[in-house]
């Protein structure tokens, strides 16, 4: 599959049926590896997180989960064929990841969420086969008791699919650091997708989705949360934009 390159970023241009086909790939290939699915959240922490950077120079596959980014792929002249979220996974490829049978494990939210959304995704696809649930305390990743425990948990389970909905650049890090000691061929972080599944949070409609405003109705459903990072951090992508505007230009000249 081709590459984009945006924002600094080595985009695999991929719809749902490419992610699947390279989920399939990993699997039987049976390497550890993870999946990063890259927005404007993540793009502005990268402009100041080195080790969020680390984390993105390593991973195996970077998708666009963000119309804004599907948007200026285009007005860049080098698109994107997809948004291709996180939280979109279960719902795109869940009947075809419960036919093929693979053991996926869910891993993060709140306590008694993952088993929730364990159920109501058994409700929705009979074949799919979870192994797994696991709901982290607070600050779980600086807690190295945890840490092992949660390997060792993985270990035993032996998912084929790692679903982290822990938060970014959180979920991200903590899979970079431990991936390969759990052995998983397949990580995502998925953010709020255990929530969706679970039906502790409402996904917004999917015109809003399609019109990148989803961010608004989560800010409207979590304003003290998520005030800051909608209304102020994420606003600076226009500035990131008009620079990659700029270059464009320049290597066209």
């Amino acid at each position: 599959m081709s590459k984009v390159k945006l924002f600094g970023i080595g985009f695999d241009n991929y719809d749902f049926d490419d992610l699947l086909a390279f989920m399939d790939r990993a699997i039987l290939a049976g390497k550890p590896c993870y999946i990063l699915t890259c927005n404007v959240d993540h793009l502005m922490k990268l402009q100041q997180d080195a080790h969020f950077r680390d984390v993105y120079s390593q991973a195996t596959a970077v998708v666009a989960d963000g119309m804004p980014i599907v948007w200026a792929s285009r007005l860049l002249r080098t698109p994107l064929k997809q948004r291709v979220a996180g939280s979109d996974i279960m719902p795109k490829l869940g009947r075809r990841l419960a036919k093929r049978g693979y053991r996926i494990f869910l891993l993060g939210a709140a306590e008694g969420v993952a088993d929730k959304a364990r159920l109501n995704l058994e409700a929705k696809y009979p074949e799919i086969n979870i192994v797994g649930t696991y709901s982290p305390s607070y600050g779980f990743e600086s807690n190295e008791a945890e840490c092992r425990w949660i390997i060792s948990m993985l270990r035993s389970k032996r998912p084929d699919i790692v679903l982290v909905g822990a938060g970014a650049p959180k979920q991200e890090k903590w899979i970079h650091r431990h991936y390969r000691q759990y052995g998983a061929p397949i990580s995502i972080g998925v953010g709020a997708a255990l929530d969706y599944m679970a039906g502790e949070v409402k996904r917004a409609p999917v015109f809003l989705q399609r019109s990148s405003l989803e961010w608004l109705w989560r800010l409207i459903q979590e304003p003290r949360r998520l005030w800051r990072r909608y209304l102020l951090d994420d606003m600076k992508f226009l500035g990131l934009l008009l620079r990659e505007l700029r270059v464009g230009r320049g290597e066209k000249r």
